[in-house]
C-alpha cells in the first residue's frame, strides 16, 4: 500500500512570506555594522581594451577620510570558478568598460566616490573585439595573451594562443553523409544579444579581516561555499578562515551564482583590518560591472529525409562570453552537449566555443543557454515545416526524441513524455484552429515550440544537511541552499516534517552561514530541492533511526512496530502508546532500572549524483555521461 504523505504534496504557508511582505527580512544592505563601518568605491576604466600605463594614487590617499587605495600591483592574483582568468585589480590592461581599476575605502562611501576621481590613470589603446565572429579571426588581437598559463578545470579545452577560452566539440555518426542522403536541408543564422540579470537588490558584500587574519564576509550570492572556496584560493586563505553568511537575497537568476565583486570588498577589508568594509553597485555599475547573459551567434543545418525524419544536424555556436570565461565557459560546455534540442538525431556535428571579447563578463542566466540556441534550433524547424509542407507541430512529433535513443553525445535518452506534452500544449491552444481578431489592424498567430534542458553541474556536485532537535521537541534544518523566490526553505522544511512525523510549525531552515551549515554546491542549474532535498531526507531518516532506536531500548518494543506522527512516536500494536519527542529527544529515556538511554538527536545527510562523468572524449565529445537528467516540454504562443 502506498503511503499516504501528510505534508509533502499539501498547500501551506511559506516560511519566510510574512518577513518578506512586512519589509521585515533583513538584506545584506540593512545589516548594521555599527561605527567601525567603512565604504568602498571603484574607479572603472572607461575603454573597452587598453593597457596600463600608469596609475597615480598620491592625490587619492591625500583625502582625508581615505583608509586605503588599492590597485592590481596589491593583490596581483588571479580567480575564477572555471577559468581563473580574472584580476581582482587588472595588472597591466583592462578588458572592457567599467572593469575596475582601483579601489578606495574610506570612512563614507562619499569620500571614497571623490577620492577615485582624483586617481589618475595614463592608457595605451588597443583595438577592441564585440563581436565573437571578429573574436575568432586569425588576425584578432588576444583579449588574454596568457590564456595557456591560467588555471583551469581539466574538462576546459582552451586555445592559447586565440581568443577561444573553451571548445566543445560533438561528433555523433557521419554528417556528411547525413547530408548526402538528406531530401531537403534547411539552414539559418541567428543572433541572441547579451542581457543584464537587473535584479532588484544589485550586488552587495560586506567584508572584514580579523586582526589574526580571519575573513567574514555577508554577501547576497547564491552559492556561499562556491564564494568560500574562491576566496581562499584567491587571497592565500585556509578555508577554515573563511566564513561566508548569505542574508536574504534580493533576486539572482544566476548572476549571482559565481564571485564577482565580492573579492574586491575582500581586499579592501584586508587593506583595513578590523573594520567592516562594505562595497555596494549603483544601478548604474550593476550593469557593467556585473555579469550578463551569454551572447549568442549561432548557425543551424538539418537535413531531412522527405518523410520528416531528421538525419543530420550541423550547429556552431559562437558565444560571446565577455572579457571573461570564467563562469560563462559552463554555459559553452552545457550546451554543447544539448544543441540538438529534444530531437532524436543520427549524425550530429556541434562546435560550441566560448569567445573572449571587450564586452561585459557573463555568467549563468535563467536557462544557462538552453532558450539561447534553442530559438535557433525552433526557428530552423519551423522552417523546415514551410519548405516540406508540414505542421509544424507534426513535425516535431515525429522527431521527438524518445527513451532509450542516443542523445547527441551517444548515452541512451532517460524517459520524457516529449510527445505527450507536444499534444498536451496543442490541444491547450486548438493548433490548427484559425483565430480571428476583431481589431482590422491586428491578427492573432500561433507558434509552437519543444525544448529540453539538463542541469549543467559538476559531475561531483554535492549537497548536504544537518538536522538537530531542540528540548521543546522542535528541529532546525541546516542547510547551504538559498531561496531566491521558489520557495527552497518551505521545501526542506516539508521534506523533514514529512520524514519525522512533525507539524511545519516545528520546523525552522536557518539560512546559510559556511561556519555552521553543511556544503552546498550552489543553488543554481534547478537542482536544490531534487539535491539538497536528498540530502534533507537523508538526515531526517538518520534522526528517525536514532529516535526508532532509543525507544526500542528503552521501552523493548521492536522498531518495526514504531512511527513517528503528531510530533511523537506511536505504536502499531499499542493504540495508546504515544511519546512526545519533547519528552526525550534532547534528555533521553530513563528506562525502569532508572538508567538512561539516548542524548541530543541529530541527523546528517549528504546527495551526490554518482553516475555521472564530465571527462569525455575532446574531439568528439563522447565516452562520458555529463548530464544528470532531461526534462523536456513544448510551449506556444
Amino acid at each position: 500500500m502506498k503511503e499516504e504523505l501528510k505534508v509533502v504534496g499539501h498547500n501551506a504557508t511559506r516560511l519566510d512570506i510574512v518577513e518578506k511582505v512586512t519589509a521585515a527580512a533583513e538584506y545584506t544592505d540593512d545589516l548594521s555594522f555599527g561605527p567601525n563601518l567603512l565604504h568602498m568605491a571603484v574607479l572603472s576604466s572607461p575603454h573597452a581594451h587598453a593597457k596600463i600605463v600608469s596609475i597615480d594614487t598620491s592625490e587619492a590617499e591625500k583625502l582625508p577620510g581615505v583608509r586605503a587605495v588599492i590597485t592590481g600591483k596589491d593583490f596581483p592574483e588571479k580567480f575564477g570558478l572555471y577559468l581563473k582568468d580574472k584580476s581582482i585589480f587588472p595588472v597591466d590592461r583592462v578588458r572592457q568598460v567599467g572593469e575596475q581599476v582601483a579601489g578606495v575605502v574610506a570612512t563614507t562611501y562619499e569620500i571614497a566616490r571623490n577620492a577615485c576621481d582624483l586617481i589618475k590613470v595614463e592608457y595605451e589603446l588597443l583595438p577592441e573585439i564585440h563581436d565573437p565572429y571578429d573574436s575568432i579571426k586569425e588576425d584578432a588581437i588576444l583579449i588574454h595573451p596568457d590564456l595557456g598559463n591560467y588555471e583551469i578545470e581539466p574538462w576546459l579545452d582552451a586555445q592559447p594562443g586565440t581568443n577561444i577560452a573553451h571548445l566543445r566539440k560533438i561528433r555523433k555518426g557521419d554528417t556528411d553523409k547525413g547530408f548526402e542522403e538528406a531530401d531537403v536541408i534547411v539552414e539559418g543564422e541567428y543572433h541572441i544579444p547579451h542581457v543584464a540579470h537587473t535584479c532588484i537588490e544589485t550586488h552587495i558584500s560586506v567584508s572584514k579581516f580579523s586582526r589574526d587574519g580571519r575573513l567574514t564576509m555577508w554577501n547576497s550570492t547564491q552559492s556561499p561555499h562556491t564564494q568560500r572556496n574562491i576566496m581562499a584560493h584567491s587571497l592565500g586563505i585556509p578555508h577554515k578562515d573563511v566564513r561566508v553568511v548569505a542574508p536574504p537575497i534580493g533576486g539572482g537568476f544566476g548572476g549571482k551564482a559565481g564571485i564577482s565583486m565580492e573579492v574586491m570588498a575582500a581586499a579592501g577589508a584586508k587593506a583595513c583590518p578590523g573594520h567592516p568594509v562594505k562595497l555596494r553597485w549603483t544601478r548604474e555599475e550593476e550593469f557593467y560591472n556585473s555579469s550578463q547573459r551569454t551572447g549568442l551567434r549561432n548557425k543551424v543545418k538539418m537535413g531531412f529525409k522527405k518523410n520528416g525524419k531528421l538525419v543530420a544536424l550541423k550547429h556552431q555556436m559562437f558565444w560571446d562570453v565577455g572579457c571573461s570565461a570564467e563562469y560563462g565557459s559552463n554555459v559553452v560546455n552545457a550546451t554543447g552537449f544539448s544543441a540538438t534540442g529534444p530531437y532524436y538525431i543520427p549524425n550530429v556535428y556541434i562546435d560550441s566555443y566560448a569567445c573572449y571579447t571587450n564586452n561585459p563578463v557573463c555568467s549563468a542566466y535563467r536557462g544557462f543557454g538552453y532558450s539561447e540556441f534553442s530559438f535557433g534550433i525552433e526557428s530552423t524547424m519551423d522552417k523546415a515545416a514551410k519548405k516540406m509542407g508540414f505542421d509544424p507541430v507534426e513535425l516535431r512529433r515525429i522527431n521527438a526524441i524518445k527513451e532509450g535513443e542516443g542523445v547527441a553525445y551517444d548515452v541512451p535518452m532517460n524517459p520524457n513524455g516529449l510527445i505527450e506534452c507536444i499534444d498536451k500544449v496543442a490541444a491547450e491552444i486548438e493548433w490548427g484552429k484559425e483565430e480571428k481578431s476583431d481589431d482590422p489592424n491586428k491578427i492573432i498567430a500561433k507558434g509552437f515550440a519543444s525544448v529540453w534542458k539538463a542541469p549543467a553541474m559538476p559531475a561531483n556536485e554535492s549537497s548536504s544537511a544537518f538536522i538537530k532537535f531542540s528540548e521543546d521537541g522542535s528541529i532546525n534544518v541546516l542547510v547551504s541552499g538559498m531561496d531566491l523566490g521558489q520557495g527552497f526553505l518551505t521545501a526542506m522544511a516539508k521534506i523533514a516534517a514529512e520524514v519525522l512525523g512533525l507539524t511545519l510549525d516545528k520546523v525552522r531552515v536557518e539560512l546559510p552561514d559556511t561556519d555552521r551549515n553543511p556544503y552546498e554546491w550552489q543553488t543554481v542549474a534547478s537542482h536544490v530541492t531534487w539535491s539538497c532535498g536528498n540530502a534533507v531526507k537523508r538526515a531526517a531518516i538518520d534522526a528517525k533511526n536514532k529516535i526508532l532506536d532509543i525507544v526500542q531500548r528503552a521501552h523493548f518494543i521492536d522498531k518495526s512496530q514504531l512511527y513517528l506522527e503528531d510530533n511523537g512516536v506511536k505504536c502499531t500494536t499499542q493504540e495508546s502508546f504515544c511519546i512526545p519527542f519533547s519528552d526525550f529527544v534532547i534528555t533521553g529515556i530513563q528506562t525502569e532500572h532508572n538508567t538512561w538511554v539516548g542524548g541530543p538527536i541529530l541527523g546528517s545527510g549528504m546527495f551526490m549524483p554518482e553516475y555521472t562523468n564530465a571527462m569525455v572524449d575532446p574531439e568528439t565529445g563522447l565516452g562520458g555521461h555529463p548530464m544528470v537528467h532531461y526534462t523536456v516540454g513544448a510551449g506556444a504562443v
